[in-house]
């Protein structure tokens, strides 16, 4: 009981800087969803391409940035590209996220995109569409629709990733429990309240998306 009553006051205090610090949290994922679901598609598409050009790309990208560690790519980019562009830490967190999360979407879509059925591609050709008119009208709204579960799985994971950006100083969520536990000693009690925050975004987020699949009819 003792443990609550602390873990209340604490957030109690915290709530307006911790307020401050979701919006950021919210502002850094949306925009790396953004570019993450742009450059997975775009990957995909180069992925399954006829040109072994653009297949060796896509490939060389997605096991460059599936095989090292997220924290490495924001260290990398804030680092790396500020000494050639002026970055703030919110921009290179967001960009090194969308990229990370990039690779894994085209993954996703990759699947989504093969597993239709070869015939419905067959058929539009004998129909006189193009590959590019098949993939539009025929194949994507399906893998679209098919990818949903798994795009919202990413999604949910890219929230919590947002965590790892308090190394480059952006003011989100996490950064602000490692300022307030060095500040109060209270280093369990606000790690804790923290921990409630995320789980209360991830399950609005959660029934956000299990609308938007009952909406879609996903399953069927």
């Amino acid at each position: 009981m003792e443990l609550l009553q602390t873990v209340f006051e604490v957030f109690m205090r915290t709530y307006p800087g911790f307020l401050e610090a979701t919006l950021i949290t919210l502002k850094i994922t949306a925009v790396a969803l953004v570019l993450g679901t742009v450059l997975g598609l775009i990957f995909a598409l180069m992925k399954i391409s006829r040109s072994k050009i653009l297949q060796t790309i896509a490939n060389f990208y997605i096991t460059i940035i599936r095989g090292t560690p997220l924290i490495v790519q924001i260290m990398f980019l804030y680092f790396g590209i500020t000494s050639l562009i002026v970055l703030s830490g919110f921009w290179a967190g967001a960009i090194a996220l969308g990229i990370h999360n990039g690779a894994y979407i085209a993954e996703i879509f990759r699947g989504a995109i093969q597993g239709i059925d070869k015939g419905q591609r067959e058929a539009s050709s004998s129909l006189g569409m193009t590959r590019a008119q098949s993939m539009r009208r025929i194949v994507f709204p399906q893998a679209l629709k098919r990818s949903i579960p798994p795009l919202g799985n990413q999604f949910i994971i890219t929230l919590k990733d947002s965590s790892l950006v308090y190394i480059i100083s952006v003011p989100e969520l996490f950064a602000m429990a490692n300022r307030e536990a060095a500040q109060s000693f209270q280093s369990l009690e606000t790690y804790l309240v923290v921990g409630v925050y995320y789980l209360v975004l991830v399950m609005i987020f959660t029934y956000l998306l299990k609308l938007y699949e009952n909406k879609l009819d996903v399953d069927k």
